[in-house]
């Protein structure tokens, strides 16, 4: 609990960022957007994993600390101990969630907080920002749900990064696939 407390300790003048991941191939470049924004100026970034993004990155090629859906579980023992998705959400001035997947869009959009990430969404504070990157095979970008489920998000106030077309890993070609981690870390702004 202790080393709880000294992780999500507030620095005066950093910003800090949260990246949500989920179960999306693109997850293969949260090393690669994590360590861009730490190039960034007076940013410290933590991470909120999903347990299917975990197929996709290996956690040793990440700087920071990365939280899962355990550490929530393992972390509450009694009344008196801290809740880490209200702890994480107190802690971040900025949530991206990059990728976000087809399977956590539904969840967000309709409200469901059943893992670490999604609590934290739902926990999340609307006065400040949240930016969600959808990443997806171009066939389930393209289902009407998709469209429904991106504008509600952005009716909440989240702001979208949009996806991209190229040729996906599964190879189709199409759009689907996460913005470019460049775009995304350019979008970055500090208050």
């Amino acid at each position: 609990m202790s080393s709880l407390k000294t992780d999500l300790l507030k620095t005066s003048g950093t910003f800090n960022v949260l990246v949500g991941v989920t179960g999306s191939v693109a997850a293969l470049k949260l090393p690669l957007l994590v360590s861009q924004l730490l190039e960034l100026s007076r940013v410290d970034v933590r991470v909120v994993t999903t347990e299917h993004a975990k197929h996709f990155y290996n956690p040793a090629e990440v700087s920071v600390k990365i939280y899962s859906d355990k550490d929530e579980w393992e972390l509450w023992k009694q009344r008196s101990d801290p809740v880490l998705h209200i702890e994480l959400r107190r802690w971040a001035d900025l949530l991206v969630i990059a990728p976000l997947d087809a399977n956590t869009l539904g969840k967000i959009a309709s409200g469901i907080c059943d893992n670490l990430l999604t609590c934290v969404v739902r926990a999340w504070d609307t006065s400040r920002p949240l930016l969600f990157c959808p990443a997806m095979n171009t066939a389930m970008w393209l289902h009407p749900i998709t469209a429904q489920q991106v504008s509600k998000l952005k009716e909440f106030g989240y702001v979208e990064i949009p996806c991209i077309a190229k040729k996906l890993v599964c190879g189709d070609e199409g759009k689907g696939a996460m913005a470019e981690v460049s775009t995304i870390v350019s979008l970055y702004h500090p208050k």
